[in-house]
């Protein structure tokens, strides 16, 4: 931040085979702000996860283009600053991401100083995390982040100094205080303390002591003045008919407060709040950015998993509860889905119990009303037989409410007492709506998707066959998100007691389309493999069926034959990108067979073969471009490192090898399209 002149920054880490984001390191910001981010999956519209996915540099040079391209974000941070985001990788691996932001004062475009300060810290932290991860102890947590202290004052203290500014604040007539990051009064002077009525305000919040500051607007002034780093003003009516001016003069340590009478009608003020209302009765400015983000987050919600993912992400860092657990009703049981917090032994004593039974979490589905429990001997009067086994001092209880007709419940629990004002109850309230429409959105995805895998599976072989003196394995992963279905396939057909065809190929297309036509391809290579026809002409007669059938989608194909007598593979391709073979002395090499059209373009498309030698212990790998295709990277370069990583790859089994290169590219970038992949060695 020191090399960049960045006002806020952020460090996230991606753990080995996992898909989320997670927040470690928080700077020049305090952690509620930031706690809408703390998780991020890799496929999120987000800019980090851009960054990351396409291994490049996202810049962001104004709220404009914030809110053009990211919407979610600049929802829930309507305010004017910069922003670049950069992947932390190492030559072959991405594992997290760095987040900086200026105020809009910073020239339009990042220096070149600035562009290698973020590049050779990307470097250094890709190395660093690395290192510690080969040792088995990453140095941060990943389940909390670390928010850095801000920097001290230049220089030694001076008590005599400190004594005379201290005095001068004193006599000054106009009134003045200091804010910590997290919006905290550290120092009043008398002046301020007499205008806003009070003394007793170190160390707390100002609209938590002052009811008449309790309009969002004002606590959205301390987050503008945070995230922009620009001064911000406001002024605010303290009963009966007092008019205060506050000006907010931010910087990286705090920020400072000039206070003054205002006149009435000034035109410099802001709505107010009007009447004062009793404490609880507002829902801070805070709360309220934390429901949009979580109304903006789980409209990207796919199925019920997304949901119980995003539901903890959001709900326990931004709204606070120290265990949660989303239920959903199913077969006359209330089925926890998700929880967080929570032990599993925990959880399984109370799964699946009757909607008949007297607890709680079946009360409020069957009658649709929360209950809010500040202590479990309030619980305990409204529930006689319950039993405090979750060592929890407080509790809400949430309806989850579709189209009028409850669903399921949500429980919040928290580890210290809560009163649960008004306030608290009616935000807590509107979350368990957000969560139970998503909620509905995901069964209904839910089932369809489990229509579209039974149709995928059945379209894939179940099986290969065993085809003495070849050892094979094979995997296909579908896409991340949509309905999870594609054209992506392989098969392999054992033709005679000493050939095999090894066959693999891409339908253009995510969609059901895309898999039937897959379908088709697929029956037709088989069939004509299985009588013996050539790798060349198989694919000719399959090109003529595609543009017979115009189905207006292309497709690449890649088919050896295998000579196992004599240790030879006959290959021919239509646009599939290269196999890869591993030669018994580890040599790795990307395979130069000569490429045709893809198939259901031109009918009289030609597709030439080539002959290489397979011997025992060489490892010929196909794969779909799923497995290295990188937005913003060149393909070729992809499949140079994939090759690299096959040659060093110690793996003896061809099942670990196969999810050594499914690891190897899920570190390098994250996946958007599927994956099929087929490894084949003749044994020795």
């Amino acid at each position: 931040m020191r090399g960049t002149d960045a006002s806020v920054g952020l460090v996230y880490v991606l753990p080995p085979g996992e898909r989320v984001l997670r927040l470690v390191l928080v700077a020049g910001v305090p952690a509620q702000i930031a706690a809408p981010w703390a998780r991020i999956p890799v496929d999120a519209r987000i800019p980090v996860a851009d960054a990351i996915r396409d291994r490049r540099l996202v810049w962001l040079p104004s709220q404009e283009e914030m809110a053009r391209r990211y919407p979610r974000v600049g929802i829930v941070l309507p305010y004017d600053f910069m922003l670049a985001a950069a992947p932390i990788t190492t030559d072959t691996d991405t594992c997290g991401g760095l987040v900086l932001l200026w105020p809009v004062g910073h020239p339009p475009g990042l220096s070149p100083t600035q562009h290698e300060a973020i590049a050779t810290f990307c470097r250094d932290a890709g190395g660093i995390l690395r290192q510690a991860e080969g040792g088995g102890c990453l140095p941060f947590s990943v389940d909390e982040p670390r928010v850095l202290p801000p920097p001290h004052p230049q220089g030694e203290a001076d008590p005599a100094r400190a004594r005379a500014a201290l005095e001068f604040t004193h006599r000054v007539p106009v009134g003045c205080c200091s804010l910590d990051l997290d919006g905290r009064i550290t120092f009043v002077n008398p002046a301020g303390a007499d205008l806003v009525g009070t003394g007793d305000l170190l160390g707390k919040l100002p609209w938590e002591v002052l009811p008449w500051l309790r309009d969002p607007a004002f606590e959205d002034r301390y987050r503008q003045a945070v995230v922009t780093r620009r001064p911000t003003s406001f002024t605010a009516l303290r009963p009966p008919d007092t008019w205060l001016s506050f000006r907010l003069y931010p910087d990286e340590s705090g920020i400072s407060v000039h206070i003054t009478p205002a006149p009435i009608g000034s035109t410099v003020a802001e709505p107010s709040p009007g009447p004062t209302q009793p404490v609880g009765a507002t829902v801070g400015a805070t709360s309220l950015y934390h429901l949009t983000h979580l109304a903006v987050t789980l409209t990207e919600a796919v199925g019920v998993g997304d949901v119980v993912e995003m539901t903890g992400d959001q709900l326990v860092p931004a709204f606070g509860p120290t265990a949660l657990a989303l239920m959903a009703a199913e077969e006359g049981r209330l089925r926890i889905i998700g929880y967080r917090g929570y032990s599993a032994e925990l959880v399984a004593r109370f799964d699946g119990a009757p909607l008949t039974s007297e607890t709680p979490a079946v009360r409020v589905l069957t009658t649709g009303v929360p209950g809010f429990f500040a202590s479990f001997a309030d619980l305990k009067r409204a529930y006689p037989p319950a039993v405090h086994q979750d060592g929890m001092a407080s509790w809400a209880f949430l309806p989850l409410i579709v189209s009028g007709r409850p669903v399921g419940s949500l429980v919040l629990a928290y580890d210290r007492p809560r009163s649960f004002p008004p306030s608290e109850r009616a935000v807590l309230t509107s979350i368990a709506g957000l969560i139970a429409q998503a909620l509905g959105r995901a069964r209904l995805y839910d089932a369809k998707h489990s229509l579209a895998h039974t149709l995928q599976t059945g379209l894939l072989p179940r099986t290969l066959p065993a085809v003495p003196g070849l050892d094979v394995a094979a995997r296909y992963r579908p896409a991340g998100h949509g309905m999870d279905i594609g054209g992506d396939f392989y098969d392999l057909i054992h033709d005679t007691p000493t050939t095999a065809v090894a066959a693999i190929g891409d339908v253009q297309g995510h969609n059901t389309e895309a898999a039937a036509l897959m379908g088709q391809v697929r029956t037709a290579v088989h069939t004509h493999a299985t009588v013996g026809t050539a790798p060349a002409e198989l694919l000719a007669r399959t090109n003529r069926l595609l543009t017979d059938l115009d189905a207006e989608l292309f497709t690449s194909c890649l088919i050896a034959r295998l000579d196992l007598a004599h240790h030879r593979a006959h290959l021919a391709t239509a646009g599939h990108p290269p196999p890869l073979l591993r030669h018994p002395d580890g040599r790795t090499e990307a395979l130069d067979v000569p490429t045709g059209l893809l198939l259901g373009i031109d009918p009289e498309a030609d597709y030439p073969g080539t002959e290489i030698s397979l011997p025992p212990g060489a490892v010929l790998v196909l794969y779909t471009d799923g497995l290295v295709e990188v937005p913003g990277t060149d393909i070729g370069d992809s499949t140079r490192r994939l090759a690299r990583h096959l040659a060093r790859e110690t793996a003896h089994g061809l099942d670990d090898l196969a999810d050594s290169l499914l690891h190897h590219a899920d570190r390098s970038a994250p996946r958007s399209d599927d994956v099929a992949l087929l490894l084949i060695r003749p044994r020795v």
